[in-house]
Parts: C-alpha cells; sequence; structure tokens
C-alpha cells in the first residue's frame, strides 16, 4: 500500500525535464545550453562536454549508472557543426535518462550540475538546510541580520505543506530539520526579491507565496519588493516584533497589518471597546514600536493603525497619502514620517500628533500651516519642497515652545529677500535656539533679527495707536452728531449759546412765578 501511494505521488507530480536547446562556440570549445523544466518553473543551464563527463564519472563511482550512457568523447573535429548537433541530441537523452532512474530526489551532483540548488524545491531546502548545519550556531551567536530570498522561503513552504521525509536524500546535513531549528531561533531577518526573473529562470520572485510562521523569535524584520498579498504568517511573530519594514510592496495598510483579517468582514483590534456585532478580534502587535512603510502604494492611514499602540517610530513616506487620519490612537508616537505624499491641508492635525516630536512632511502640496501652530512637543519639522508663499505662515509654528530644527528649503518663500533673518525673526526671543535648513543661526543674523523685531514691534506699536485714534473719533463722532426729534414730539428750547448750558431754576423762583 505505502509503495502504491509513494507511485500515486510521484505521477501526480509533473515530471522533471532537461532539453538541449542549442549550443554555441566559447574561444575554443562547445557550450551546450540546457533548458531545465520543473512544473511552471523553468531556467537555463549552460555546460561543455567535460563537465558531462566530470558529471559521469561521479555518478558511475556513487551510483553504479551504465558507463556508456554517455557519448563519447571526439578528439577530430569536435566543434563541427554535424558533431556538435549529434552530441545535443545525445546529451539530452542521456540526461532525461538520469532524471528518469532518479525521479524523486536527484543525487546531489546531479542537482547541482542541473542547478536545482537554485531552482527547484527540494535542491534549495537542501542547500539552505546545509548552509545551516555548518553556520547556523555562529550565525545566532553573532545577532546578525539573516538574508534569504522568497523563492527559498517559498520552497520551505512547499516542502512543509507537501508533508515529506524532512530528509529525503539520506544525508543528515540536508535534514529539514536544521532550517527549523535555526528559523525559531533567528531575531533578525531580511526578505529581498529581486526585481523581474530569478537568475536564468522564468521564475518572477515577487509573486511566490510564502509563510513565515516557522519563525517563532522575530525582533526585526526587513522585506522588500515583494507583495504583501502572498506573505503569511508574520502575525506568529506579533509577541515579540519591535521594528518591521516592508517598503516596495504593499497597497495599503490592513494587507501589512491585519492580513489575517482578509477573512472576515468585521474586526476589532484587542482591548478595543467593541460596538456592534464583530466577527474576529485580531490580536494588536503588542512589541511592534518602529514601522517602516515607505515606498509602498498607500493611499490612506487607515483604521489598522489601532493595532500598534505602542508605536513610536512611523516612517509612511513615498506614499500616496492624502489626509493625516487616525492617529490620534497612538498616545507613544514620537517620529513620524509623510514626507512625498499627497498632502494638501494639516486642518486639525494637532488633534492626531499630540506627542509628537519629529514630523517631517517634505514632498507635499502644502501652501498653509495651519493646524501645527498646537503641536507644543514638536523638536523637528521639515517642510521643504511644499507650496508655502506668505511668510505669515511661519507664524504658525513660531510659537511653538520647543522646535529646534526647521527646514523650509525648496519653497517659493525661500528665495525672497532676506528670508532667513525673516523666518527667524518669526520665533521671537527664541531666534538663536533654531537651526533652519540645517544651518546654524549666526551673530550677524541675530542682530538683524534684533532689528526686525524692533522694526515690527514700532509697527504694531503704531497700529495700536492708529486703532485707538481711530476708536476715539469714531466715538467722537457718534456724540456730536445732531439730534433728530421723533415726530410729533414738542420741541425743545435752543440753548442761549453753543458754549454754555441752559441755566437750571431752582424750586424758589418757579414758585414765585406763579
Amino acid at each position: 500500500m505505502a509503495a502504491a501511494a509513494a507511485a500515486a505521488e510521484r505521477e501526480a507530480e509533473p515530471a522533471k525535464e532537461a532539453r538541449v536547446v542549442g549550443s554555441e562556440l566559447v574561444d575554443t570549445y562547445t557550450v551546450y545550453i540546457i533548458q531545465v523544466t520543473d512544473g511552471s518553473h523553468e531556467w537555463t543551464v549552460k555546460h561543455r562536454y567535460s563537465d558531462f563527463h566530470d558529471l559521469h564519472e561521479k555518478l558511475i563511482a556513487e551510483k553504479k549508472i551504465d558507463k556508456n550512457l554517455l557519448p563519447p568523447k571526439k578528439i577530430i573535429g569536435k566543434n563541427s557543426r554535424s558533431l556538435v548537433e549529434k552530441r545535443e541530441k545525445d546529451l539530452e537523452v542521456y540526461l532525461q535518462t538520469l532524471l528518469a532512474v532518479f525521479p524523486g530526489v536527484a543525487p546531489r551532483v546531479l542537482a547541482h550540475f542541473l542547478h536545482f540548488h537554485f531552482y527547484e524545491i527540494n535542491g534549495i531546502t537542501a542547500a539552505l538546510a546545509e548552509e545551516l548545519y555548518e553556520k547556523g550556531e555562529q550565525l545566532l551567536g553573532a545577532g546578525e541580520v539573516f538574508a534569504i530570498g522568497p523563492l527559498q522561503l517559498y520552497a520551505v513552504t512547499e516542502q512543509l505543506q507537501q508533508g515529506k521525509p524532512t530528509c529525503a536524500s539520506g544525508d543528515a546535513k540536508t535534514d529539514l530539520g536544521h532550517i527549523l531549528d535555526f528559523t525559531c531561533r533567528l531575531k533578525y531577518l531580511k526578505v529581498s526579491c529581486t526585481e523581474g526573473p530569478f537568475g536564468s529562470s522564468n521564475i518572477q520572485e515577487q509573486l511566490l507565496p510564502f509563510d513565515l510562521s516557522i519563525f517563532k523569535s522575530l525582533h526585526q524584520v526587513e522585506i522588500s519588493h515583494c507583495d504583501a498579498k502572498h506573505i503569511r504568517g508574520l502575525v506568529a511573530s506579533k509577541p515579540t516584533l519591535a521594528t518591521l519594514s516592508i517598503r516596495f510592496s504593499a497597497t495599503s495598510m490592513k494587507e501589512v497589518l491585519v492580513p489575517e483579517a482578509s477573512e472576515f468582514d468585521e474586526w476589532e483590534p484587542e482591548g478595543t471597546a467593541l460596538e456592534g456585532p464583530v466577527t474576529a478580534i485580531i490580536p494588536t502587535w503588542q512589541a511592534l514600536t518602529t514601522l517602516d512603510l515607505s515606498h509602498n502604494k498607500i493611499s490612506e492611514i487607515d483604521e489598522s493603525v489601532k493595532l500598534i499602540p505602542k508605536i513610536e517610530f512611523l516612517d509612511l513616506s513615498h506614499n500616496g497619502v492624502l489626509v493625516v487620519d487616525n492617529l490620534q490612537h497612538l498616545y507613544n508616537l514620537v517620529h513620524l514620517d509623510l514626507s512625498y505624499n499627497k498632502l494638501s491641508s494639516l486642518e486639525g492635525v494637532h488633534t492626531k500628533l499630540g506627542n509628537i516630536k519629529t514630523l517631517n512632511l517634505a514632498g507635499n502640496l502644502l501652501e498653509s500651516l495651519n493646524g501645527l501652530h498646537k503641536l507644543y512637543s514638536l523638536v523637528n519639522l521639515d517642510l521643504s519642497n511644499n507650496r508655502i508663499e506668505q511668510m505669515e505662515e511661519v507664524r504658525s509654528i513660531g510659537s511653538l515652545p520647543c522646535v529646534e530644527h526647521v527646514s523650509l528649503l525648496n519653497n517659493p518663500l525661500s528665495i525672497i529677500p532676506d528670508y532667513r533673518t525673516k523666518v527667524l525673526a518669526q520665533f521671537g526671543e527664541r531666534a538663536s535656539e533654531v537651526c533652519l535648513d540645517s544651518t546654524v543661526t549666526t551673530e550677524k543674523e541675530l542682530d538683524t533679527v534684533e532689528v526686525l523685531k524692533a522694526i515690527q514691534k514700532a509697527k504694531d506699536v503704531k497700529s495700536k495707536l492708529n486703532n485707538s485714534e481711530k476708536k476715539v473719533g469714531e466715538d467722537s463722532r457718534l456724540s456730536a452728531a445732531p439730534f433728530v426729534r421723533p415726530s410729533g414730539s414738542p420741541p425743545s428750547t435752543a440753548p442761549t449759546s453753543a458754549s454754555l448750558p441752559q441755566p437750571i431754576l431752582s424750586n424758589q423762583g418757579i414758585l414765585g412765578d406763579e
């Protein structure tokens, strides 16, 4: 029964093929071009005849194959077109025969000859297992970042799903257990994808699904140029993961922070006050303090940020974010990078960023700074490469008590005469504490700032006096306006003099007249 099941399994798997599709002359020898096919994956390998001969000798010694399988050497006319064409066909038959003799796991020497360790699942996992068998403890002890490709992760994921023996080749060094032991203890992981086809194959790494749940102790993960939709199992690291960077990979924050929520219509983060029926409760990222989602295609800061309550550093630069939203849930957030997005307004931003210290808004569409005036914790502010024209806009940040570094480079206002001193003057008594555009304020600039402040103070005093005089004048005109007698009222007695009041008659005089 077991043999029948194994045979059925082999039949279910697409047979590997190796075809000699051509040749080319390199210097004084001919190189044969081999196309290897494994399911939907195919790749190209190039070998000269002497490589075939070496392979054959090793297989004879190790696997006792027939000595006559390989076409013999030719000394005379070895590069002639007729001989090369005949040899192409013979070598193809040779390779196909070997693959038929070893239908499961190919011998190591054959696997390397056909580059299985680069492109084929069993070959990839065997090579990785052997590498970790030899260097795994050293890598873990040094605390180094371990770099791995999506194709390798895909191969491990596929082999685990197949449920095959962890050491199909019989070589203890290639046992899958070495990989699982290493991944359980690894703390620092980097997954980087190649752009375009991988190596000489048709494999597009960014389209390969892989599972990261084999990593149980990760503290830091960096993923780039992968499709976030194909990444599974990262949530297994929620209890330990402190730093997460996913770049050139996502179209939304939910793809990264709530991949499991795609299965549910409604969800709430763990610990959130629930309102109405909820299908799923999603655990928060308990340890995550740094999140880099830069260089993606994210257009909004969605509600999934509720799942990162302890975040301190958030990088959303180089995306397509239109509005600063939902960040009021992040009470520990102190560093925020929203540079090179599509922000055009900061209205009400102080209600979302109460404790922020570093804010990068460079490369947006900002014309007004209204909304920044109540960010009282702000220390570093980058507003370069925006559309700010009016110096009055700087007054919105001039009264902030903690600001030390400000950048306004490449805004329209940065080309006006005396730009630096006019900006520094907006900070009043704190002008000497502010570093503008990464340049320390000089004594000469401070002297000019004092003059500008004095001029402004004089203007303010004059403005107040003018306003006061204007008010007095308006009050005088109101008091001097002639009294208009209402219709039907008796005429009043006209005064005898324009400058003297009417005499007041005593009670005695009035009685005497009677």
